[in-house]
């Protein structure tokens, strides 16, 4: 018999590993997931950060914990994966949204910036998924995992942004992704990307102040930014038996920006 809706978007008795998780777009879907029953572990590099966040989810009711690691250093990503799999068990949904980005003209980018950018962005999604696979859903035959890209990611960038590291390491996750769903779908593990448009968050408030709110929204179709909650519909699509049938593709949550032609 076919399941409810809210039978095929219920996460309870799942696990999952958040990275970036500590603010912003990571612990927002650290709430949708702990909201629809996970249980929740957070990652990012700062331990004050990750404290007040994991106290946030606990208020709201949700089973949440954390650990500090810098997903740029492999020995971080082995402690993380391990550290979790010891303290939760397996892991089911592993989101990999830890990134970073760097603003220079290409012709001067520092080559120290783009291989930070690179490693965090690019690096650390394959290292930690291939930490969580190994160990926890090659063995058990699935698994969901999230790879936060952007809708840089798409195309060029406008005039005026100067992102050459970050559009790249961007368009290199949405690849990593189809090739990740392709390689292991016989393991019953999906693969699939989210790419948010403008949000505010820290990552994105100097570039939302330097081309202006305003304007950034009259470019949206829908004509506002990201808020709290838009992200949360999406991962917990991809997370849950609600899209055990989707892997391999992305979703731009972004207002509608990356479906019209800049005029």
């Amino acid at each position: 018999m076919a399941r409810t809706v809210q039978q095929l978007f219920d996460l309870s008795g799942r696990t999952a590993l958040v990275t970036g998780g500590s603010r912003g777009l990571g612990l927002q879907m650290a709430h949708a997931l702990g909201e629809a029953g996970a249980r929740i572990m957070l990652s990012s590099r700062k331990a004050d950060e990750l404290e007040q966040a994991t106290a946030e989810l606990q208020d709201a009711g949700i089973d949440a914990r954390w650990v500090a690691a810098d997903c740029a250093q492999p020995d971080d990503i082995e402690r993380l994966a391990s550290e979790t799999l010891q303290r939760l068990g397996d892991v089911d949904i592993l989101v990999n949204n830890a990134g970073a980005s760097w603003g220079a003209p290409a012709e001067e980018h520092p080559l120290g910036a783009w291989d930070k950018v690179m490693n965090l962005n690019v690096r650390g999604y394959f290292l930690l998924s291939q930490a969580v696979a190994r160990a926890s859903m090659i063995p058990r035959l699935r698994g969901a995992i999230i790879n936060i890209a952007s809708i840089a990611a798409l195309g060029g960038n406008p005039i005026g942004m100067k992102t050459i590291a970050y559009n790249t390491s961007k368009g290199a996750v949405l690849n990593f992704t189809r090739a990740l769903a392709g390689e292991w779908g016989r393991y019953g593990i999906r693969v699939n990307a989210i790419c948010p448009g403008f949000f505010k968050t820290k990552m994105a408030a100097v570039l939302i102040e330097q081309l202006g709110e305003d304007a950034m929204k009259a470019h949206a179709p829908l004509g506002r930014l990201g808020d709290d909650e838009d992200l949360k519909g999406t991962v917990l699509l991809y997370a849950s038996d609600a899209g055990k049938h989707i892997t391999g593709q992305w979703i731009a949550v972004d207002g509608g920006v990356s479906a019209i032609v800049a005029g």
